[in-house]
């Protein structure tokens, strides 16, 4: 666990972007990326396919997360400081407390 990734991968660049719709149909069409360790500060992430995404280690302050289904996407050691998270439904290994100390405190989560 470093510094948060900036990377040139194409399907993060498009997140970044802030086009969704298209890392949509990417992921439904095949597409692969593991983005552990990437840096989403800041983006807005509503609508994401998150499914079975490997976001461990990533960092998503202020990050706009609502409404998202993260139930398949690993989190594990990732921080959500200050995001945006109403409606967020996330993997049932993380208990409510991991969840308020990231979000409150910036505390990577661990899985129980």
């Amino acid at each position: 666990m470093g510094k948060p990734i900036i990377s040139d991968e194409p399907m993060y660049q498009l997140l970044r972007a802030g086009d969704v719709e298209t890392f949509n149909q990417k992921k439904t069409g095949g597409e692969t990326v593991s983005m552990s360790g990437f840096d989403f500060r800041n983006m807005n992430l509503q609508g994401i396919d998150a499914s079975g995404l490997d976001l461990s280690n990533c960092y998503f302050r202020k990050t706009d997360l609502r409404g998202v289904d993260l139930s398949q996407a690993n989190l594990q050691g990732a921080s959500i400081h200050d995001a945006r998270i109403s409606g967020v439904l996330f993997p049932a290994e993380l208990m409510p407390e991991e969840i308020t100390l990231s979000l409150e405190h910036g505390v990577r989560m661990r899985y129980r």
